[in-house]
């Protein structure tokens, strides 16, 4: 367990999936082809810790491990990358999931999630939760992953409860057809959390999920009108679009040599902590995370991955091309 020395509340908790990912240490060839491997913490609520605490703010994660070697791994990295680990429990009976990806640049890299019969992280029960953290914490992270099985989604829902639609109450439309039965469910779900939360950061294919639309704008003003203060679209190579009630921010995408897209959007999602709670203006805000993931696309691994404060605002400041 983290050192307590740290008290008051957290400057963000997430809760979600976490597991280890096996990356190729190849690149261009199938699974079945590549000969060497490295062991790497994954999951996106748990980048998305890691990624704010690269920049100093003080964060947790909520999730489950199994009771082995790999779930002990989580624990070490996670206190080694600055992300208290106190409320990491163990599930008696499941393994800790492991993730292989094919990388298969610029944008070709498919996942392959071993999480049966079910992840640690959906066993998360509702009556584990301290209510009292994740209400004072300054942001509260979920993922759609988290609802696709229970007692995980009554879990969030009493997360939800506990921070009562309190500002910087944020869910990542993350959506990943292989945890759903149908696009429908997902949709079902992810619109009941919408009327939860106060911002909503999503692609374009998970903006159709949650409300149906497309096209960024409407998809923008759908996420508004469902009662989120800030909806965050990302449009791949057209950059990202921001949208509240008063403000429209369209930012331009950053140049990079990719190496490996998965973790870009978590880089993105602790960059946008950081710059939420310094109280930046919006622009600065998505200019600022629409560089941290793009720093992360241009490296192999998603946690250690995470740039500083320094490495964004050094690319910022460059405005040049970031390099494997």
């Amino acid at each position: 367990m983290t050192d307590d020395a740290d008290t008051g509340p957290f400057d963000v908790i997430t809760m979600g999936r976490v597991g280890v990912d096996i990356y190729p240490l190849q690149y261009g060839v199938g699974l079945e082809d590549v000969q060497t491997f490295g062991k790497f913490l994954g999951g996106s609520a748990t980048n998305v810790a890691i990624a704010a605490a690269r920049h100093g703010e003080r964060t947790a994660v909520i999730t489950r491990t199994g009771a082995d070697p790999f779930g002990r791994y989580i624990h070490r990295e996670l206190r080694r990358l600055g992300v208290d680990d106190r409320f990491v429990l163990p599930v008696a009976g499941l393994n800790t999931p492991v993730t292989f990806c094919e990388i298969f640049p610029p944008d070709d890299f498919p996942l392959y999630f071993y999480r049966e019969p079910i992840a640690p992280d959906l066993i998360i029960e509702p009556a584990e939760l301290d209510r009292a953290a994740i209400r004072d914490a300054r942001i509260f992270w979920s993922t759609v992953t988290g609802l696709c099985r229970e007692p995980s989604r009554a879990a969030h829902h009493a997360a939800w409860d506990a921070r009562g639609r309190a500002p910087l109450t944020v869910l990542d439309l993350d959506y990943r057809p292989m945890f759903w039965d149908s696009e429908a469910s997902a949709s079902r779900e992810v619109g009941a959390a919408l009327e939860h939360v106060t911002v909503a950061v999503g692609n374009l294919q998970e903006c159709a999920i949650a409300v149906g639309e497309t096209d960024p704008f409407r998809a923008a003003d759908a996420l508004l009108e469902r009662g989120v203060e800030l909806a965050v679209v990302k449009r791949g190579p057209d950059g990202v679009l921001a949208k509240t009630r008063d403000d429209v921010v369209e930012v331009g995408p950053f140049p990079v040599e990719v190496v490996n897209g998965l973790g870009a959007g978590d880089g993105f999602g602790g960059a946008l902590c950081h710059g939420l709670l310094a109280g930046w203006p919006m622009e600065r805000v998505i200019r600022f995370a629409n560089v941290a993931g793009a720093i992360v696309a241009s490296r192999l691994e998603c946690s250690t991955a995470m740039p500083t404060t320094g490495e964004v605002d050094a690319a910022l400041e460059g405005g040049d091309r970031v390099g494997a």
